[in-house]
């Protein structure tokens, strides 16, 4: 053989050694990567479970000083001797590191009477060591700073004589935090959903959920995470790579320095010993015979096509005069062909158009329920819509929050719900948003001076139709966020109502197993009336959940925006105790989010809001009302004892009962109790329900004015926002006037029958005081 190609040879060798030492010195570092990866995942736990144990045993510390603080003789006898400068002075003893003591009355009547100066988060915790009766921890805003607080009960004679605050700077928290991120990982302290001190790469924040450590007795853990560490080949952290890599740079150094001649010889012997000898491919029998050849599969059939479905119309009513009284506090309302008509709906439809033209929005949704007046209220509506000029989107028999849906939906931001409601059937009316305002109190007010006044002028161009089915778009936007962890079986009474269509596609969709009751749409209400907050309107749906022995029944009102519950048991759980349940689930991912609910809830949703790291708000009853304070606030929560339930978290902020059942699932599916354990774990106490004083038009606001100025009662904490509750530590009362009936609105609850019994007396003797003719239902 001629030596000519020798010198392209070595040259080739040369490329594949230089080839094979760049591919074996990556692939040694990307195993010396691991292997350091590795490293740095077990010196984060490592350091993470050393700076746990030093913050669990420190805060642990903190809590068996103040428990034997409060406990000391000298602090009991200064508290019932009303020495408090005596009891803080006692309770600090020697105690190093904390800034402040405080001693407050166990009623907590001040805190009550200015919770926003005093703090919702400070607040939450002495009312959580006041109902258990033991120390608890928390990181709290308090004078306009987090501090590490501590809150106990100071014993005294029969009972509890006060409660015992003290804070601490956080620096050492700071500090033992700091140790439990080495360089390239993560730490923080977090409370609730909430993290209060961060150290290392906050990229790896989302990830640190999978090391913590809880510290006992409070809301705080120690969470931590490391840059992944790929586990490598076998799983032995890189050694393979590092030991592959370093052959392959090793065979490259060989290629260059071992004798070429030696190298072949080599070689050459080496393919002697391992030359396989050829097998002989099988011929087509054998495989045939071996079953190794087999047919074609068919093509699959076509699938049906499915028909559309047309719905009629129905002819329009008589004109009537236009009456004041259909334009109420929170929408309009009134009885068809006695106060409202088509006429007077095109009206309406011509006064809305005309603000929407003076505000430049050009677009709207309309959809209607189940109601026999409807088609042609909302013919008319929109009619006169379009005599102004706003183009329409007729959506259809829906819900009423699914009309609210489509105008964030469609990107239109104004809506109409044609809809009575939980109203008789000879009732109708209509439930405006324009611009994503929920009209209310002067708002509609002004639309009847419009009318009135005739500022509603035509427009030269008239607004332009569309229909559209948004329904699959609706259950498509909640099922993409909500799937419930377990199947649940559910019972869904509409009542006859709009909801009945689209309620129990959506929880299956979510994936609940769903059993119907009353879900044909009948604008008559043959079965019941549907207003879910009624217990007799349930009582066929507690018969139907223990028939088919269900988890749970749901029950909507006749427009789908209010929620009614039922346990298997055949119990009403009202709305106040879902607001519970919904606030705790909200707070978890949200801390200390605003949580609105109105004056008619229970005493005990406020503590249970503060509590869970929350900030509660009482406020006005009325959807309308609820949702212009939410928008104030950005509230994430709020809801009301007629069943109304408002989420901004995840979803828009109006009230949706379908979509309350559908987050109910979600928080129940969760869970490893049976519902009816889970709310049996929710406070609870003696109650009425809406009790109701029928007075002539008018007389109620002018009764209300009258007692809020008049009536007193001791020991109380009294609110006026809307009509006059009246809060003791023991229970509470409300009197306050209806804004869509000629009627006072009652309310009691109290935790035992004595105290409710002292409640109704109280405003039993304040409101015969100033009205002596009253006939009170208790």
């Amino acid at each position: 053989m001629s030596d000519a190609p020798r010198p392209k040879i070595r040259i080739l060798n040369i490329l594949i050694a230089v080839l094979a030492i760049a591919t074996g010195s990556l692939l040694a570092f990307a195993g010396w990567s691991l292997m350091q990866g590795a490293a740095l995942a077990g010196q984060a736990q490592a350091v993470r479970g050393e700076a746990a144990a030093a913050l669990r045993a420190r805060l642990s510390a903190e809590m068996e000083r103040l428990d034997a603080q409060r406990r000391l003789p000298r602090v009991r006898e200064a508290v019932e001797g009303n020495n408090l400068d005596g009891a803080r002075a006692a309770l600090a003893g020697d105690w190093v590191g904390i800034e402040a003591v405080e001693i407050h009355p166990a009623d907590l009547s001040a805190a009550w009477n200015a919770v926003e100066r005093f703090g919702y988060g400070k607040l939450g915790l002495l009312l959580t060591a006041l109902d258990t009766d033991a120390v608890h921890m928390a990181i709290v805003q308090d004078a306009g700073r987090a501090w590490l607080a501590l809150a106990a009960p100071i014993p005294g004679e029969g009972g509890i004589a006060a409660l015992a605050y003290v804070r601490r700077p956080m620096d050492e928290l700071r500090e033992l935090v700091r140790r439990a991120a080495p360089p390239g990982a993560y730490a923080a302290l977090r409370q609730g959903g909430r993290s209060l001190i961060e150290e290392g790469d906050v990229l790896l924040a989302d990830q640190a959920e999978r090391g913590a450590v809880a510290i006992p007795n409070t809301r705080l853990r120690l969470v931590g995470a490391a840059p992944y560490a790929e586990p490598g080949i076998y799983g032995l952290g890189g050694w393979v790579e590092l030991v592959a890599g370093l052959v392959v740079v090793l065979s490259g150094f060989a290629l260059v320095l071992v004798p070429r001649e030696k190298a072949a010889a080599f070689a050459r012997r080496l393919a002697a010993r391992r030359t396989p000898v050829a097998e002989p491919e099988p011929t087509l029998a054998e495989l045939q015979a071996q079953g190794r050849l087999q047919a074609e599969p068919a093509a699959p059939a076509a699938a049906p096509a499915v028909a559309p479905v047309a719905a009629s119309p129905r002819p329009a009513g008589p004109a009537l005069a236009l009456e004041r009284s259909i334009f109420r506090a929170y929408d309009i309302r009134g009885v068809v062909g006695q106060t409202l008509s088509a006429d007077v709906a095109r009206l309406i439809g011509r006064a809305v158009g005309a603000l929407m033209m003076e505000r430049g929005l050009r677009g709207i949704a309309v959809g209607r329920d189940g109601r026999l007046s409807s088609p042609e209220m909302a013919r008319a509506l929109i009619d006169g819509l379009r005599m102004s000029g706003v183009d329409v989107t007729d959506v259809g028999m829906v819900p009423t929050p699914v009309a609210y849906f489509a105008a964030h939906h469609l990107r239109l931001g104004s809506a109409i719900a044609v809809t009575g409601s939980h109203n008789p059937p000879d009732y109708n009316g209509f439930k405006i948003v324009v611009d994503g305002e929920t009209l209310s109190g002067g708002a509609i007010a002004d639309l009847y001076a419009r009318i009135v006044e005739g500022r509603m002028p035509v427009a030269e161009r008239r607004g332009d139709l569309d229909t559209v089915d948004i329904g699959e778009a609706y259950i498509e936007r909640i099922a993409s966020d909500i799937q419930i962890e377990r199947r649940l079986r559910v019972v869904v009474d509409a009542g006859s109502g709009v909801a009945g269509e689209l309620g129990p596609r959506l929880l299956e969709a979510i994936g609940a197993d769903v059993e119907t009751l009353y879900c044909e749409v009948d604008g008559s209400f043959p079965f019941h009336h549907p207003d879910p907050s009624d217990p007799h309107n349930l009582e066929d749906l507690v018969q139907a959940v223990q028939r088919t022995g269900a988890d749970l029944g749901l029950a909507f009102d006749g427009d789908g925006d209010r929620l009614g519950v039922v346990t298997r048991e055949g119990r009403m759980v009202y709305p106040d105790r879902l607001l519970m349940l919904f606030a705790a689930d909200v707070l978890e991912r949200n801390p200390g989010a605003c949580i609105i609910y109105d004056v008619k809830c229970s005493g005990h949703l406020a503590g249970y809001v503060l509590r869970h790291g929350g900030s509660p708000l009482m406020w006005k009853t009325g959807h309308s009302l609820i949702k212009a304070k939410m928008k104030e606030t950005e509230a994430e929560l709020a809801g009301e004892m007629s069943g109304h339930f408002f989420f901004k978290e995840r979803w828009y902020g109006f009230d949706d009962g379908l979509y309350a059942a559908a987050r109910l699932l979600e928080i129940l599916a969760t869970r490893p109790e049976e519902p009816e354990e889970v709310f049996a774990g929710l406070p609870d106490a003696l109650s009425t329900p809406e009790l109701k004083v029928e007075m002539q038009e008018g007389e109620p606001h002018a009764f209300i004015e009258a007692f809020v100025q008049n009536a007193r009662f001791e020991g109380a904490r009294v609110s006026t926002i809307d009509g006059l509750r009246a809060d003791w530590p023991d229970g509470w009362g409300l009197v306050r006037a209806s804004n869509t009936t000629p009627v006072l609105v009652l309310r009691f609850e109290a935790d035992s029958e004595e105290a409710l019994a002292r409640v109704q007396q109280a405003f039993r003797s304040a409101m015969l005081a100033l009205r002596s003719d009253l006939s009170l239902p208790f």
